[in-house]
């Protein structure tokens, strides 16, 4: 892969972070509260994810621990998404080879220096998003979180699609199209006339007091009765 000047990748970096705080990417040393991403230590997952319950839950109590997992992932993989296909859509790929992260709302992101890549195609993406960090962190939330993988990687289409909310420019909706045509996400889900919909379900419908479906949920496409 071609590097891209340490300039080059600060003003891509920039430009996208202006999108939103899901979009952001800081860079700078490592700090204290700073952790490496993919996380590797089970009990910090555990951890969150019962602090994740009770925030989901509110008054009512915590929700359970399975709804809880599978909405956190789903949000990791929203603030990786995010950066790398906008930048993506500006011809950068940020290096997440030093990846830092600190749980939050929204979680944040920070690399050590401004480096990157040009882009140049999807797996180029599958590979430093996917296989570096998804797949790794979709291993512990299904030992930690008990999910299923088809759940697991449909929560990373959707928070894929979900991209492109905030930025509906050409050259990212390719990139996403591009993306779900290729292994562990070829089959999750499609575009359909309301948009992304995908094959299996995150389980927020049952966040108590009544969760509701997502936008994209399968489960708005099924028949009643």
């Amino acid at each position: 892969m071609r590097a891209t000047t340490p300039d080059q990748t600060a003003r891509v970096l920039t430009e996208v972070a202006a999108l939103g705080p899901y979009y952001a990417l800081e860079t700078g040393p490592p700090a204290p509260g700073w952790r490496p991403l993919p996380e590797r230590d089970p009990g910090f997952v555990a951890a969150l994810i019962d602090d994740y319950a009770l925030r989901l839950g509110g008054g009512s109590g915590p929700v359970e621990h399975r709804v809880a997992a599978s909405i956190l992932f789903q949000s990791i993989a929203a603030r990786l998404w995010s950066p790398v296909v906008a930048s993506a859509a500006l011809g950068v790929v940020p290096d997440l080879a030093a990846l830092r992260w600190r749980p939050g709302s929204p979680h944040g992101l920070r690399l050590p220096a401004p480096a990157g890549f040009a882009y140049e195609n999807a797996r180029q993406l599958r590979d430093l998003v996917v296989d570096a960090h998804l797949r790794p962190l979709g291993e512990m939330f299904r030992d930690v979180g008990k999910l299923a993988d088809g759940l697991v990687w449909g929560n990373a289409a959707s928070a894929l699609a979900g991209t492109l909310v905030a930025r509906p420019a050409a050259p990212a909706r390719g990139i996403v199209g591009d993306l779900l045509d290729l292994e562990p996400l070829r089959g999750t889900g499609a575009f359909t006339r309301r948009g992304f919909v995908r094959r299996s379900c995150c389980l927020y419908y049952r966040v108590p007091p009544g969760g509701g479906l997502c936008g994209d949920c399968a489960l708005l496409d099924r028949p009643e009765g």
